[in-house]
């Protein structure tokens, strides 16, 4: 493979790694607050692209404003979540909490199934987005570039949020430990509930990004990109944003350029992940950022 086209698919790699991280740092983020795997996440990513292709089809709306729509019922959701299946959780044991997130996720994409039925959807591109940036012999879309570019600035607002602000360190100390902050007079549901929101937000951006890139959705792509997006953020480091971020980017580049480099494993691109996964397990629990969770969070 000649370095022209090596160097496309590493632009394509880190298109595709950017949308597993948006999506793996609500996994990160909710598991360093509730230690809760919450495996409807992926769903709500799903939630997002027929949220935003109901707009564009339906309603007639820009692209923009189909976002801004995607992102708002996925928040709604992802808090609603929480209010109704998570809340009344908290002091149960663990393993409750994440047979309820296995149950919401079932829950969803049947729901969505008889809605909108199994049959996958075309997902109407924007005409900007289907634009190649050319230069010289390099050829790449502009959903390609967008993607990571659009990605690292929601990182920084991500992380502004946690270390510059008021619910931001709120949050990190809620997930340092839930009582005393309750003993503190913060409310603790309140600040739960925007990090669901903030998670929810990212994935929403993800599942849209996901459907410009890949422009087909159906009830059950949450599933397969959910679980990708949670190995990559155990991959980076459970608990560790900037973790997520890069376990995100090492996953989806290894698809990419291995499949380009050995393309008869292209049939096995998507185990990449679930090695991944396996090997951080066995030889670094913690993950590349990885945090020891009895010291420090995020």
């Amino acid at each position: 493979m000649d370095s022209l086209l090596f160097f496309q698919q590493m632009i394509n790699g880190f298109g595709l790694g950017s949308m597993y991280a948006l999506i793996a740092i609500g996994y990160t983020m909710v598991y360093g607050v509730l230690r809760l795997i919450n495996f409807a996440h992926g769903d709500i990513m799903m939630v997002g692209a027929y949220c935003a292709l109901f707009a564009m089809t339906s309603l007639n709306l820009p692209f923009v404003f189909a976002l801004i729509l995607a992102v708002t019922v996925a928040v709604l959701l992802g808090v609603s979540t929480d209010k109704i299946a998570y809340k009344p959780l908290r002091s149960a044991p663990r393993i409750s909490l994440l047979i309820t997130a296995i149950g919401v996720s079932f829950l969803l994409e049947n729901a969505f199934q008889v809605l909108f039925g199994a049959t996958p959807r075309p997902f109407l591109v924007p005409e900007t987005f289907l634009k190649i940036i050319t230069v010289g012999s390099f050829r790449v879309t502009l959903t390609s570039v967008l993607v990571p570019i659009i990605t690292l600035a929601l990182l920084a607002c991500v992380l502004f949020v946690l270390y510059r602000t008021k619910y931001g360190m709120a949050i990190r100390a809620l997930a340092f430990d839930i009582e005393t902050v309750n003993l503190m007079g913060i409310d603790a549901n309140r600040i739960i509930s925007i990090v669901f929101a903030l998670g929810s937000a990212l994935a929403a951006v993800g599942g849209v990004f996901w459907a410009l890139s890949y422009p087909s959705i159906d009830p059950l792509m949450g599933m397969l990109i959910g679980l990708k997006a949670f190995a990559a953020a155990v991959l980076g480091g459970i608990g560790s944003v900037g973790g997520a971020v890069l376990g995100g980017f090492i996953i989806g580049f290894t698809e990419v350029v291995a499949v380009a480099i050995f393309p008869d494993l292209a049939g096995f691109k998507d185990a990449f992940a679930f090695i991944f996964l396996i090997l951080v397990l066995l030889f670094k629990p913690t993950g590349i950022l990885g945090y020891n969770f009895e010291k420090s969070r995020f």
